[in-house]
């Protein structure tokens, strides 16, 4: 009759099975799991990426992005992003929604987005699917001079220089009230 193992020689074999096991189970994962629930960064993207106030810009997404023929929800957040209008569709909500349906290669073919009329800043583009994260982009709004839109401009700093300015003119009324009184009360 032959000896039991020791206990470490069962301890380190059955860590050496467990171990196998969780790294096979690792390896046929992959395959298991190579679905388009996560989708690569950058599977969708808009053309251009900048626009004027007002502009359309496609937006669309590579193969295999979502699963075949399954309904898609496209979003446009940003400044008003209420007044986008996703295809032909225009939205009174904060958020504008649309609906489009995948090809059979899981692409979302290019879907056109027209930005408000008072369009500023940054928009991101989302799209989602019940079966995958699906993807997002950015359109940045350009001013006349090509540079980004950031929403403020000189009719709109103009209140923020006179404000600024009366706050300065009340620090220094002040600032002289005080000095005439520690001087009257130092005589």
């Amino acid at each position: 009759m032959s000896s039991p193992l020791p206990r470490t020689s069962r301890l380190a074999a059955a860590s050496a099975l467990a171990l196998g096991l969780v790294f096979a189970g690792a390896v046929a994962a992959p395959a298991a799991s190579a679905s388009t629930i996560y989708p690569p960064s950058g599977s969708c993207t808009t053309s251009p990426t900048t626009t004027q106030a007002g502009g359309t810009v496609s937006f669309e997404c590579a193969a295999e992005t979502f699963s075949s023929e399954e309904a898609v929800t496209i979003t446009v957040t940003g400044e008003n992003g209420a007044a986008a209008e996703i295809g032909m569709v225009r939205f009174a909500i904060t958020t504008a929604t649309g609906a489009a349906e995948s090809e059979a290669d899981g692409s979302l073919t290019a879907v056109d987005i027209t930005l408000p009329s008072d369009a500023t800043g940054t928009y991101n583009v989302a799209a989602v699917s019940a079966t995958s994260a699906g993807g997002t982009a950015a359109i940045t709004v350009t001013g006349a001079d090509g540079l980004p839109s950031t929403g403020l401009d000189s009719g709109t700093t103009l209140g923020l220089w006179i404000g600024g300015g009366a706050l300065l003119v009340a620090g220094a009324a002040l600032a002289i009230a005080a000095g005439v009184r520690r001087s009257r009360n130092s005589r």
